[in-house]
């Protein structure tokens, strides 16, 4: 437990734990939203607090853009702060 405080502190200190927390979010979308919409959808990337989203199709796209605030809220409960602000599905 020592280590992962030492490597937390590490990253803190370095300033790049908001980058670290940005690319976790992208690298984990498929454990936060399910099999099922991770077979329709792919985070590409996040800029300025916004994840973008690449989606199959269209009625996929209005699926979660009506289900965009609880997965916005599992997001940022996975990294412990509010870290994803909005999401843009394309």
């Amino acid at each position: 437990m020592a280590i992962t405080a030492a490597l937390r502190a590490f990253v803190v200190d370095l300033g790049i734990a908001p980058t670290l927390a940005m690319y976790d979010v992208v690298t984990t979308w498929p454990e936060v939203v399910g099999e099922q919409i991770a077979r329709v959808s792919v985070a590409e990337r996040m800029e300025n607090g916004i994840l973008f989203v690449s989606v199959t199709s269209a009625p996929w796209r209005a699926e979660l853009t009506m289900k965009r605030k609880s997965i916005i809220d599992k997001i940022n409960a996975r990294a412990g702060g509010m870290v994803v602000k909005e999401i843009r599905f394309r």
